[in-house]
């Protein structure tokens, strides 16, 4: 039996781990409705244009996360070298915890990428642009923080894909640490 859920963030979190498992395409609308036990009529209620108005509430979900808890810091944080030391920890603590994928890059997968395809590439250009900005303002040449924030969150990236497929989390703890070892290298050089 379908159980009555009274919130839409409740429905957006239990959503976010039937993406995360499943990707777009193979969160079906059945697969949804046996994974999160939320009925029908609950999900139409609160996603009235099916499976992509839920995943853009997922994706909206995490990309608020992001915001306040990656993108913000990394552009307002009194200390450059500690907002891009603290961003590092924050993001390997939320991918480790939600079983080692990113959403914004599952929905990059399959034929429905479209769906969320500007999502997604501005999730992806803000957190480099964050990151960039940061080590910039911690007097890192702008050509060298461009191409050291694409480097560090392609690094964070492979280094999801690798530890899920190799089911092992120090693959992500080394990247993440060699990536803050290389960032705070060109933070601390002499401008």
């Amino acid at each position: 039996m379908a159980r009555t859920v009274l919130d839409r963030s409740d429905a957006v979190r239990e959503l976010a781990v039937v993406f995360r498992r499943r990707g777009f395409e193979g969160a079906t609308l059945s697969v949804i409705r046996e994974e999160t036990g939320i009925g029908r009529g609950s999900l139409y209620h609160f996603f009235p244009d099916g499976k992509s108005d839920m995943a853009r509430a997922v994706l909206d979900e995490v990309r608020a996360w992001f915001d306040e808890q990656v993108f913000g810091p990394l552009r307002t944080g009194a200390d450059p070298a500690d907002a891009v030391s603290a961003s590092l920890r924050v993001v390997e603590d939320y991918f480790a915890s939600r079983e080692r994928v990113c959403l914004f890059a599952v929905m990059t997968l399959g034929a429905e990428q479209e769906t969320s395809a500007r999502e997604v590439r501005r999730y992806f250009a803000d957190w480099v642009d964050a990151l960039a900005l940061a080590l910039s303002r911690g007097g890192v040449g702008e050509p060298e923080a461009a191409e050291a924030a694409l480097d560090a969150v392609a690094a964070v990236q492979g280094a999801l894909t690798l530890a899920r497929a190799l089911d092992d989390d120090t693959v992500l703890t080394g990247v993440v640490a060699r990536t803050g070892r290389r960032l705070r290298a060109a933070l601390d050089r002499p401008a």
